[in-house]
């Protein structure tokens, strides 16, 4: 069995558009795909827990994993490092897991080159006013990060016609709907279906 057994999803978006909520959402729907947990420098918010929702790790060990080959993408964002375990992705695909990635446009762009059938799809905020309201309704960051995250964006929507699918995330059942739709129809493609029913087929051409 070859690692393209499960199909390997990006989900991107600029901060605070509301793509971490989507995504946890999405899973709650749809248990047959698994979230691959990424690698981070910076320091966890309140509530993050160690390896469910990133590894929170030094950079001096990020550098020497980038180093290793440990990633199959990595990237600065915001002043720090993220990166996606090539292990973890290529095990779960190989046991037919659909896997799901959480990551900015650059990584995206380095699974894109890596595995060209990938599914990518970018969040969009509904509006600039709203982006900086979720931005600062989190009560998490410093007003400095809230500018720099502000600022980033622009730079971050300016890719977004590089995915297969754009999403607004305006009403959020609509947008969830709106995933889990592209989720679905990418599971019933020619190709995968055939290659999952390849018995059946060959049966329905036999000659009675």
């Amino acid at each position: 069995m070859t690692d393209t057994s499960g199909t390997l999803f990006i989900v991107a978006a600029p901060s605070g558009a509301g793509k971490s909520t989507l995504v946890n959402a999405l899973l709650e729907r749809e248990p047959g795909i698994s979230l691959s947990v990424s690698h981070t420098t910076r320091p966890p918010r309140p509530g993050e827990q160690y390896g469910r929702h990133y590894y929170f790790v030094e950079r001096t060990e990020f550098e020497r994993e980038v180093a290793e080959g440990v990633f199959l993408e990595h990237a600065e964002v915001h002043g720090n490092f993220y990166g996606t375990s090539r292990k973890t992705v290529q095990h779960l695909l190989q046991q037919s897991r659909d896997v799901l990635l959480e990551i900015d446009w650059q990584g995206a762009a380095q699974i894109r080159k890596a595995k060209p059938d990938c599914v990518s799809v970018f969040i969009l905020p509904p509006s600039r006013v709203e982006l900086e309201r979720r931005l600062r309704g989190r009560g998490s960051d410093s007003d400095e990060v809230i500018e720099r995250r502000l600022r980033n964006s622009r730079g971050e929507i300016a890719h977004a016609h590089e995915f297969d699918y754009v999403i607004v995330n305006d009403r959020f059942e609509e947008a969830l709907d709106g995933l889990q739709a592209i989720v679905r129809a990418v599971r019933q493609r020619s190709d995968l279906q055939c290659q999952r029913h390849e018995a059946l087929i060959k049966e329905l051409l036999a000659e009675a």
